[in-house]
């Protein structure tokens, strides 16, 4: 444990706390005066009326006199509810003053405290050095982890570990049980498997597209659907359903009913012609990058995402160990006006623990608006100091200091700031865009650690955010819940958190994962092959169990690790150096050679496949979708650090956004802004070339 980075942790987790905490007490303290304003004023207004109807009925009842004393009992009823109203007016803009300046003085406090933390992290620096180790001493000493989008583990791995026979049908990979040592199979799906829609049966198949005609939908409902056959109601972007409190039994027969639903949603007939094509499975020669890895290192067959939903509350389980309760996809608008700093975590964060015992933490992302920055913590002066662009990767991995012993790898997601706001062009994996782009962030990766000094203590694990609606045959098991404290707003379908989501693909790289590849079919033969039930937190409890950190919740300390994968007796030496190209899908971008992805005039660019054939000025004006959303919630959390007065102005900003050019208008302001204090917005990312090399790609 090191007592500097205690200190310094202690420092900022009290800052973050005590201001999240005062802001808290004083909009619930204002807002407690303003409704006892109201209440005063409706009680007073109304005895103003009682006593004028009181009093005009003692009047006399002979004129003149009735006319002068109604007169005099009307006026003074005005006056008096001019009073009561004058007298609220004041009572509000009292509260509203002391709210803001409670508020004001709660970011006071948060910037001394920042300066405190600051000046104790120089103070202490030297001696700290000097002291005592900075990071962990062991056989591994840095942690990578790269994150990809939105694939099932039959889908990407299921198939491609193995082969594929014209007359056999699939033939699964063969390698040594982590576990039990002995030859074993990767749990691959078979060709009998199936889904049922109209009547009409869809099986498992080899051979899936490199990009989709449509996004298959995952948000919470529709998991549901996917995983036991419940419909949806409504729309099937509204994302309701019934859902009794417990999960219901599961069929894994509904993921071509879903896809139809958005199939028909979009009106794609691309998206209608091949229904069958979430069931669809890559083979080796479509994947051969992390085919390769799987079958070199170490293959992890029974992870699953975190829960039984989208993309940010699987995300924040891959940081936190928990969503904060969050089970749906958060909006926008919701999110600027309810969390101040950020999504923040009862027990915080990997980084804070890791913070906690001074082990040095980098992040490198493709994209100049990555997930990750929607964490509370996650603050500017943060970002310039342990943000990088992907490019940078090989560079810093060449010189023998590095010395982050966690780095977290977030992809590109395309053209979601631009060009109609899709994903096409980026590295993510994301259905609509060309998994071969992935594939060469995969290899660049790869090959940046392999090829670097740092390569014989280093540990790199490959994962997904959750399965994207494609099929896998394994039926997700139950889950421990966080039971850490959540926000009841993040909650909309009554979730405990006691279900996993559906299998996504794993790869666990590192020179200590042992060569025990059997002999076998020729052609067959994986290393490792790992039948360890694992989850999200599975990645936070080994990075914990490796660097002796604190578990965060629940569901991270109950959690399998698989330290147990790393059990050579020495770093292997015959680990290649480099990978095969990626495949050939025929996907090309004309923005492959530009310096990175940026928000441009979107009346230039033509859409993705999502869209069709829609000019792209018609494009412009379509409504935004959930993706671009999430874009818009992590550009309004950085602008409400850098214009932490200005929440009610960015509240209503967002509120107006309504089409892909009011989004494209607002994401622009902001990365300008960031742009202007040297935040890495202009991001080069690799990708696949025809002649087999990869722009941005790894030290030669």
């Amino acid at each position: 444990m090191s007592p500097c980075g205690e200190i310094r942790y202690s420092i900022t987790r009290t800052r973050d706390e005590w201001r999240a905490g005062l802001v808290r007490t004083c909009s619930r303290w204002a807002d407690e005066g303003s409704n006892r304003c109201s209440r005063w004023v409706d009680e007073g207004s109304d005895q103003c009326s009682r006593w004028a109807d009181q009093g005009s009925e003692q009047c006399c009842d002979w004129a003149p006199c009735s006319w002068f004393c109604d007169a005099f009992y009307w006026v003074a009823k005005w006056v008096c509810l001019g009073w009561y109203w004058v007298a609220d007016l004041v009572c509000q803009a009292w509260y509203w003053l002391a709210k803001w300046v409670c508020r004001a003085f709660a970011w006071v406090i948060y910037w001394v405290l920042t300066v405190v933390a600051y000046v104790v992290w120089l103070v202490l620096w030297i001696p700290c050095r000097i002291v005592g180790p900075t990071g962990p001493k062991g056989r591994i000493e840095h942690v990578f982890v790269l994150v990809l989008e939105n694939r099932s583990f039959d889908h990407m791995l299921g198939v491609s570990t193995g082969t594929v026979d014209a007359g056999l049908g699939f033939r699964p990979g063969i390698g040594v049980d982590a576990v039990s040592g002995v030859p074993t199979t990767v749990n691959g799906p078979s060709a009998s498997g199936t889904n049922t829609h109209d009547g009409q049966v869809f099986a498992v198949r080899a051979g899936a597209p490199f990009v989709m005609p449509v996004d298959p939908p995952h948000e919470f409902c529709d998991v549901q659907l996917q995983l036991a056959s419940v419909p949806i109601v409504g729309s099937p972007k509204d994302d309701a359903c019934h859902y009794g409190g417990g999960y219901p039994a599961l069929t894994m027969r509904g993921f071509v009913d879903n896809y139809a639903n958005q199939a028909v949603a979009k009106g794609n007939a691309s998206a209608l012609a091949d229904l069958g094509a979430v069931m669809a499975c890559f083979t080796p020669a479509q994947v051969p990058v992390i085919s390769t890895l799987a079958r070199e290192f170490a293959v992890c067959d029974n992870w699953f995402c975190a829960l039984p939903g989208p993309t940010w509350p699987n995300r924040f389980f891959l940081h936190a160990a928990t969503s904060g309760g969050l089970d749906r996809s958060p909006d926008p608008v919701e999110l600027a006006a309810s969390q101040v700093d950020g999504y923040q975590f009862e027990n915080g964060t990997i980084y804070d623990a890791l913070d906690s015992r001074d082990c040095d933490w980098q992040v490198y992302h493709g994209d100049a608006l990555p997930q990750i920055g929607a964490l509370a913590g996650m603050d500017l002066a943060t970002m310039l100091e342990r943000f990088h662009g992907l490019d940078e990767l090989a560079g810093d991995l060449r010189h023998q200091d590095f010395a982050a012993s966690y780095v977290f790898i977030e992809p590109s997601y395309g053209h979601v700031l631009s060009r109609g706001g899709n994903f096409q062009c980026g590295n993510s994996q994301h259905p609509i865009d060309d998994v071969t782009r992935g594939e060469a962030l995969i290899k660049y990766v790869y090959e940046s650690i392999r090829q670097s000094p740092h390569w014989e203590s280093s540990l790199l694990v490959i994962t997904y955010d959750e399965h994207g609606g494609f099929y896998d045959h394994v039926e997700p098991p139950a889950a421990v819940p966080p039971g850490d404290v959540t926000d009841p707003a993040n909650n909309s379908h009554g979730f405990r958190f006691d279900q996993l989501g559906v299998r996504v693909p794993a790869v666990i790289v590192s020179p200590w994962v042992p060569v025990v590849r059997p002999g076998g079919v020729e052609g067959l033969n994986c290393n490792l092959i790992d039948h360890t039930a694992y989850d999200h937190g599975s990645l936070l409890a080994s990075v914990e169990r490796l660097y002796h950190l604190p578990s965060l919740t629940l569901r991270d300390a109950r959690a399998n690790d698989f330290i147990h994968l790393l059990s050579a007796a020495e770093p292997r030496g015959d680990a290649p150096l480099t990978l095969p190209a990626p495949a050939d899908s025929g996907f090309t971008c004309d923005d492959d050679e530009a310096e990175g992805e940026r928000p441009v005039a979107l009346d230039e660019r033509p859409v993705g496949p999502e869209e069709g054939p829609v000019a792209p000025r018609a494009a412009a004006d379509r409504p935004i979708s959930s993706t671009l959303q999430g874009f818009l919630q992590v550009a309004a959390l950085h602008d409400a650090r850098l214009h932490p007065a200005e929440r009610e102005r960015i509240v209503g900003q967002l509120r107006s956004v309504h089409t892909v050019r009011d989004a494209h208008g607002y994401l622009s302001q902001v990365l300008a802004q960031l742009d202007a204090l040297g935040f890495r917005t202009d991001i080069a990312a690799p990708s696949p070339r025809p002649d087999g090399r990869q722009s941005a790609g790894p030290p030669g």
